[in-house]
């Protein structure tokens, strides 16, 4: 699948002193959904930003659909739409009016019937005489959205798009961006909500302290870098794991109470057989046991914690 932003060698140093981007690399595919995570200055809003024409580099380059973002930057940046995490909107503007000139800033041609077919999609369409400043937090989140969809771009920056938006319309939100994918746009975002990543994206990159530490189809990334557990409740309490089991990749529970047991579920033997056998030749009997799988945010918070 070919790329429609291409990234190489981007860095970013604040006046400061401060490295905001290190030497960043990377290929997005196109109709792609690719999800940036990170902690809070890890350098997400700087990488957009830098694609996006609203920060400078200091070093490297990057292209958008083959325009390269500083030479030709109208080219570039009609390829892009951007949903900033600032709620930016002018108050006394009615929705109507706030995405109909949002199209105009991109020298595209007056379409009606295409902002209203965007305030549909975004349920915003009843609210189209409102004023800005009448709306709720997460109405104006799909003003900023719809803003960025008018003038037709192929790439999608969603900046943390679903923050402060209730669950109803973040569910709505998403289906806008599936149809979106399924026309053809490019959807790259940024969420603290890793349970979206995680439903969403094709592919998951994960950046701190500037550095792109890992990028990955998601399906491969939870194949490597998951982990099953298997937890067995235990019909009598336990000091300590017994010298016989310690060769298990075993935990006990805080209370004596539980036996966890980690395994790779794709792996030919789990070993599960063979320690249900240990633990019946110890006289360890449990009532119950239950299987459970890592999510992406215990992959992230254990690659980054790696990474510190």
């Amino acid at each position: 699948m070919s790329s429609i932003i291409s990234i190489r060698d981007l860095t970013k140093t604040y006046a400061s002193g401060f490295q905001a981007l290190k030497g960043v690399n990377l290929e997005i595919r196109r109709g792609e959904i690719f999800a940036l995570l990170g902690p809070n200055g890890a350098g997400k809003t700087t990488l957009i930003g830098v694609v996006c024409g609203i920060v400078n580099p200091s070093s490297g380059t990057v292209t958008a659909d083959g325009h390269d973002i500083a030479r030709d930057y109208r080219a570039a940046r009609a390829k892009i739409g951007l949903v900033p995490q600032e709620l930016s909107v002018e108050a006394f503007e009615t929705v109507w009016d706030t995405a109909n000139f949002s199209r105009g800033l991109f020298g595209k041609p007056s379409n009606p019937a295409l902002v209203e077919k965007v305030l549909r999609d975004l349920s915003l369409w009843d609210k189209r005489k409102s004023p800005i400043k009448s709306l709720s937090g997460g109405m104006k989140r799909r003003v900023m959205i719809a803003k960025a969809l008018v003038h037709e771009p192929q790439i999608l920056f969603l900046d943390e798009p679903t923050a402060g938006v209730d669950v109803e319309l973040r569910r709505d939100m998403w289906n806008v961006v599936r149809q979106l994918r399924a026309g053809g746009v490019t959807i790259i975002l940024t969420t603290h909500y890793i349970e979206e990543a995680e439903e969403m994206a094709d592919r998951i990159g994960v950046i701190n302290h500037g550095e792109l530490i890992l990028v990955e189809d998601k399906a491969t990334l939870m194949h490597k870098l998951g982990k099953k557990q298997l937890t067995l409740q235990l019909k009598q309490p336990l000091a300590e794991i017994p010298a016989n089991l310690a060769g298990e990749a075993l935990e006990l529970g805080a209370d004596g109470q539980s036996l966890v047991y980690t395994f790779d579920a794709q792996a030919e033997e789990t070993g599960i057989a063979q320690l249900l056998r240990h633990l019946h030749e110890q006289g360890i009997d449990f009532r119950e046991l239950r299987s459970s799988e890592s999510s992406l945010e215990d992959i992230f918070v254990n690659l980054v914690r790696a990474r510190a």
